[in-house]
């Protein structure tokens, strides 16, 4: 296979219809940045267009059309009034669809991001323009228990699209092993999440106080944050005055707890979405990042984390363990906090860090060009599969 693909690369440069269920907008900035971030990935070799469509309640129209050119990938949303009517909203995504497409220049592989819905256009373009198409699988629904909640409908549709893809890429062997015991039967080859790994870098500083950051949606079911607040208020007796930075949303939702926990000398502090040169910086100047999760893939933020050189924190679920060396930080149980306090006060003591060795691994696993070649690989392969 690497032959073949050194060959192509050498003659010939792909265009790839990145189609995505979840991508950032204007109704969601961040949602789905991971995905934006594999697309970036993939344009450093080939040519990247997005389609894109969400429903946006501010639409003045039944659909409004968005198209502009987002760090060099031609990005095309279709934002379409919001309604609760299923059957008025499948009708309004479709026509959205063929909008969106006809604006579009010819392309040679479609990229799938989330198997559910958009999975149903993937399947259009395969079998009325002969496009392969793999598919890019980040969705934590797929885990049991979770995965009862998918219907029967979704689960039959799913596997039809499933078994038409030329590949399908968990981002961990956790979650392909999830996917195919949710009797998703396919071609499977993981492809783990991208890094700027010349962003998120190490940063020479000076000590400072200890500072710990967690870094999310901050949805309590899934993130715990009501646990780390616990464990920071336990780790404020233990050793006084530090600070806990929890970004990507608003105390609101906590507000209760933290008056009731009542701190004197941590400094908690809550900060809503910022931009990506933001948030290195804020790993840059930490101590160590946690995260508290009762469920997850692989979360992007752990492994920028890595590429910072700052150690990691994190519960022992989903793929996290398969992408997490020994001595760059602590693999914790599920809602276990006295583990969490005992791991931080570790990290209080100064446990001795090799950031660059920490950095070096993130470039060699999860570096853009490093993603842009596996994928690559399957888009040969698609290509010369569908033409056999």
């Amino acid at each position: 296979m690497t032959q073949l693909l050194n060959s192509f690369l050498l003659n010939k440069k792909l265009h790839i219809l990145f189609l995505c269920g979840w991508y950032p907008s204007r109704v969601l900035p961040t949602n789905g940045d991971f995905i934006q971030r594999h697309a970036e990935a993939v344009s450093l070799l080939h040519k990247v267009s997005v389609l894109h469509i969400v429903s946006d309640e501010n639409c003045l129209k039944k659909v409004e059309i968005e198209s502009k050119e987002i760090n060099g990938i031609k990005t095309y949303i279709g934002y379409v009034k919001k309604t609760n009517n299923v059957i008025l909203k499948f009708i309004r995504f479709w026509r959205t669809y063929f909008i969106l497409l006809q604006k579009m220049k010819p392309f040679d592989v479609v990229h799938l991001n989330e198997t559910f819905p958009f999975g149903i256009f993937a399947l259009h373009l395969k079998w009325f323009q002969k496009k392969p198409f793999i598919i890019s699988e980040h969705w934590t629904g797929y885990h049991f228990p979770q995965s009862k909640k998918i219907n029967f409908f979704v689960k039959s549709i799913s596997k039809k699209i499933v078994k038409n893809a030329s590949f399908i890429c968990p981002v961990s062997n956790d979650l392909n092993k999830a996917m195919q015991q949710f009797r998703l039967k396919g071609n499977y080859k993981n492809i783990p999440n991208v890094v700027d790994t010349s962003l998120f870098k190490p940063q020479e500083k000076e000590k400072t106080a200890f500072t710990v950051v967690h870094i999310s949606s901050l949805l309590d079911d899934h993130k715990n944050v009501s646990g780390m607040l616990r464990v920071a208020k336990k780790l404020e007796t233990e050793i006084g005055a530090f600070t806990w930075k929890f970004i990507g949303g608003t105390s609101k939702e906590f507000s209760s707890l933290i008056s009731n926990l009542d701190f004197t000398g941590a400094r908690i502090e809550f900060i809503n979405h910022i931009h990506q040169q933001d948030l290195v910086e804020e790993l840059q100047s930490s101590t160590v990042f946690v995260l508290f999760s009762n469920y997850e893939n692989l979360p992007c933020v752990i492994l920028e984390s890595f590429s910072c050189g700052i150690p990691v924190i994190a519960t022992n679920v989903g793929g996290i363990s398969e992408f997490f060396p020994k001595n760059f930080g602590k693999l914790i149980t599920v809602n276990n906090e006295n583990e969490l306090l005992e791991s931080l006060l570790l990290y209080n003591n100064n446990l001795k860090i090799d950031a660059e060795k920490m950095h070096k691994y993130a470039v060699k696993k999860f570096s853009k060009k490093v993603i842009a070649v596996q994928f690559s690989e399957l888009y040969f392969t698609s290509l010369n599969n569908s033409n056999s």
